[in-house]
């Protein structure tokens, strides 16, 4: 990937933030993984939680968006700039998944998501100022944190739910994905205070602010 100048890369932020506000990020356009199962009877209990998990899901992708733009917008190499933007196209897939399936159970995407995408951006950025290496661990973190918050919600999914399942089990597997590919590219493991404190205390007010907003 060519390195953009100051003025493209504002324009690339400010078409990356449109595109994402509008439900239409960039994604590689593959199909849903749950594409041709059957739909499971779910009580409107049951579809209420389902929809709130889904909108907390959806709410972690635009983050994801953002943190992905604001670390390519910092980072020196290009090689880590394009493996960042291809992770970035597989989190667009999850994130219409996401949204699909929220629709489907009959609620709304979290009204908060520019607030979401604007403070990653940030938070992205503030990785790749720090170097390639943290920026490539901080994507090891942040994706080893998304696989547990993930196992969570598969936990507590109505078990009929295969639908949902699906989506978040191949979400998943590709958390997992980005994380060690992230490594390979010389990703260097995050000071202690920044892992186990900092990046859950802001992860947990996102998932529990998405799950009612």
């Amino acid at each position: 990937m060519r390195r953009l100048s100051l003025f493209d890369e504002l324009i690339s932020q400010a078409d990356a933030f449109l595109k994402v506000a509008s439900g239409h990020a960039r994604a590689t356009g593959r199909p849903s993984p749950a594409q041709g199962l059957p739909e499971p009877h779910l009580e409107p209990g049951e579809r209420r939680l389902v929809g709130r998990l889904m909108r907390v899901n959806h709410a972690g992708e635009i983050a994801a968006q953002g943190l992905y733009q604001g670390q390519m917008l910092s980072s020196r190499r290009p090689e880590v700039r394009s493996r960042l933007d291809q992770s970035a196209r597989e989190e667009g897939d999850h994130l219409n998944w996401c949204a699909e399936r929220a629709h489907q159970m009959g609620t709304h995407t979290s009204l908060l998501g520019p607030f979401w995408y604007l403070g990653s951006v940030v938070m992205g950025a503030a990785a790749g100022f720090a170097g390639d290496r943290y920026s490539l661990g901080f994507v090891d973190e942040t994706e080893r944190q998304v696989e547990r918050h993930l196992d969570h919600h598969l936990q507590r999914l109505p078990r009929q739910d295969n639908v949902s399942a699906a989506i978040l089990q191949q979400m998943k597997q590709e958390e997992v994905e980005h994380g060690a590919k992230a490594m390979d590219l010389g990703g260097q493991p995050l000071p202690w205070p920044v892992r186990k404190l900092l990046m859950p205390a802001m992860a947990g007010v996102m998932t529990r602010t998405a799950y009612w907003i």
